[in-house]
């Protein structure tokens, strides 16, 4: 069977995933996290920062970026699913908030979180999060018809932010963190967070690939898009305080940690038809 062929969730089906799939950010207990941040290893308690400070601002962006996805669906099953997506990351934010209350014990609005977030972070996290995902989302809010503005969204959102970025931040710190025994309340909310997070890119797929199934050119759309991005991809992977090119973080190499990230991208545009070694 070909990658382009594999069975893929549609609109509706993801719908009803959600309905069975709900959870609550604030019924996780943080009690036992508490009480190891206050005795972390200090380069263990800063680089697990920097990576709740990366999710903060991530789930800050993509929850106020994302409006402009909803109002222009196709169908009103996608409609209905594209509506699930944006409470699902209202959620996220929440959790990651709460964790910055309870555990870090610098309690505030989200908006203060978001700010000394920003504070640990690359450049290369702004120029995806604040330029391309902004720019994206502002052309599709002004042409909400368009087929190209909404691959382009799509692509920046589902295949690089939530299915590259994404999905390599949890496996990477999830592993670091369970087999430390360190902060479970954190990884059971990342773990539900990364169910949901599964949804969103399932439904990026389904999309992309009737996108171009049914109009070839935008898969042009698409290769532009990923060529422009990719660079900042790989600088944002790299923890703070390093050269950007070898680096150790989280118990992995730079080169184990890059090729999880282009290999899940890999696999992805494989199905959609526009494979890595077109771009």
């Amino acid at each position: 069977m070909a990658a382009t062929d594999v069975h893929l969730h549609d609109p509706q089906t993801l719908y009803r995933h959600w309905e069975d799939q709900q959870w609550s950010p604030f019924r996780i207990d943080l009690g036992h996290d508490a009480e190891q941040w206050k005795a972390m290893d200090t380069g263990d308690r800063e680089l697990v920062l920097w990576a709740l400070s990366s999710l903060m601002v991530a789930e800050e962006r993509i929850t106020t970026k994302f409006s402009g996805l909803v109002g222009a669906y196709g169908t009103e099953e996608e409609a209905t699913f594209l509506a699930t997506q944006q409470v699902d990351e209202a959620r996220h934010m929440q959790f990651y908030a709460r964790y910055q209350d309870e555990v870090v014990a610098d309690p505030g609005a989200i908006a203060e979180h978001v700010a000394r977030a920003r504070r640990l972070l690359s450049p290369s996290f702004e120029a995806i999060f604040d330029n391309a995902l902004v720019q994206a989302h502002d052309r599709l809010t002004a042409e909400p018809a368009s087929a190209e503005a909404k691959v382009e969204f799509v692509t920046v959102y589902h295949m690089v932010i939530e299915g590259t970025l994404g999905l390599t931040a949890f496996n990477f710190i999830t592993r670091y963190l369970e087999r430390s025994e360190q902060l479970p309340g954190f990884v059971e909310g990342y773990s539900k967070i990364h169910h949901d997070e599964q949804r969103h890119i399932g439904y990026g797929t389904w999309f992309l690939r009737e996108a171009v199934r049914s109009d070839p050119p935008l898969a042009d759309t698409m290769r532009a898009t990923l060529r422009s991005l990719l660079p900042a991809v790989a600088e944002a992977l790299a923890p703070p305080d390093t050269d950007g090119t070898d680096w150790d973080a989280l118990g992995a190499s730079s080169e184990e940690i890059r090729e999880f990230a282009i290999s899940g991208l890999s696999r992805r545009l494989k199905i959609v038809g526009v494979p890595l070694e077109s771009l």
